[in-house]
């Protein structure tokens, strides 16, 4: 939320926090949840509510990030260039590996394990496979 309210400011920000606040950008469904102040941070959310929780979300978009900049797992840039030219368009892209890595997230707290890079990959693969 900070960086976001940095870049808006026009107020000198690290690498990191340029990241954060454009991916912030590029989802307007949650602009006026960082321009609102705090009460975002203090709310709960939950599945029952239907609403997916914005942290979350940018959390593992930053993950996925910083993903790519290393290939870790070794190969997930080469399946998201693939996904990349299916969509067309990032952003697209990058929400098929999301639902991946939340999926792997889960199951590694499921299980109490760590999480399976092998699995995650798989994911993405089957999601290739799909017309």
């Amino acid at each position: 939320m900070e960086a976001w309210r940095k870049q808006q400011q026009g107020v000198p920000i690290t690498p990191l926090e340029h990241l954060a606040a454009d991916l912030v950008r590029i989802h307007p469904e949650y602009h006026g949840l960082f321009d609102g102040g705090d009460e975002a941070l203090a709310r709960e959310w939950t599945a029952e509510q239907g609403e997916a929780n914005p942290f979350l979300h940018l959390s593992l978009h930053l993950a996925v990030e910083e993903q790519l900049s290393i290939d870790q797992p070794v190969g997930l840039r080469g399946i998201f260039e693939t996904l990349l030219a299916r969509h067309g368009e990032r952003h697209a892209a990058l929400h098929e590996v999301l639902e991946c890595l939340g999926e792997t997230v889960w199951r590694a707290q499921r299980d109490r394990a760590p999480p399976d890079g092998a699995a995650y990959l798989e994911c993405l693969r089957r999601r290739l496979s799909r017309p």
